[in-house]
């Protein structure tokens, strides 16, 4: 059974469970990686990693890659979504799975206060679709070849999502550049383009938090490799971002 098959199985098998709308689900997060577009193989290792940090928190998991549990009931459900990595491809619109009620649903969640995490390649996604780019912040737009190592730096230092990180870093992941950027997002954390030969010597942004009406919004665009979600600067970044969707923050 291949990986995808796994998590639409554990989704059925909750959904169908009596208990999957009591108490315990409640207090539950959705974390949701299916693609469209290009597969990262660290989509694995950050379903667990991000499961582990619910776990954690007490926060009951539903992985899954059916786009189908984007529906004003299913997501009634949950406290927040995390977007892994769920790309669709940018040349081909009818690759896009939010359609239709599925968008309705989505937008009514993060309106009526549901919290968003959004890592990496969720930013390559939906690019027909104005409202998904505005919830995110922007899209992605290149990326420097290969997985350098670059210098990544705290730009708000008291901000909730960058709680416990060092003021500076050296990680490698992909770099994105983005279009569409909106500044009327937080900035977080920026990276030094001249840390990974880049000509350009603006500070890009990396991570960054909004606010959709009563619904949060944590996008970070690192969490490219699988090593990413073993690294405890990323992993406590995220645990933050997702406390602070969470309002815990």
């Amino acid at each position: 059974m291949n990986f995808r098959a796994f998590l639409a199985l554990i989704f059925f098998f909750l959904l169908a469970s009596p208990g999957f709308a009591g108490p315990q689900a409640n207090g539950a997060i959705l974390i949701y990686s299916g693609t469209t577009g290009y597969r990262h193989d660290s989509i694995p290792a950050g379903v667990k990693a991000v499961s582990a940090m619910a776990a954690r928190r007490g926060l009951a998991v539903i992985a899954s890659e059916d786009p189908t549990v984007f529906s004003a009931t299913n997501l009634k459900r949950f406290k927040a979504i995390v977007m892994l990595s769920c790309t669709t491809d940018p040349k081909k619109p009818d690759s896009e799975w939010l359609v239709g009620d599925r968008r309705d649903a989505l937008q009514q969640f993060v309106r009526n206060g549901g919290g968003i995490v959004a890592i990496h390649a969720a930013a390559d996604s939906h690019y027909s679709w104005p409202w998904y780019g505005r919830m995110i912040g922007g899209h992605f737009a290149r990326h420097p070849t290969g997985t350098p190592k670059g210098r990544v730096t705290i730009v708000a230092p008291s901000d909730p999502a960058v709680q416990g990180l060092p003021r500076t870093a050296d990680r490698t992941d992909e770099w994105y550049y983005f279009e569409d950027y909106d500044p009327v997002s937080k900035v977080l954390v920026t990276l030094d383009p001249t840390s990974i030969g880049e000509k350009d010597i603006n500070p890009n942004p990396i991570s960054w938090t909004r606010q959709i009406n009563e619904g949060r919004v944590f996008y970070t665009a690192m969490g490219h490799t699988t090593e990413s979600y073993s690294e405890p600067y990323f992993l406590k970044h995220v645990a933050n971002g997702l406390d602070w969707v969470l309002r815990r923050r």
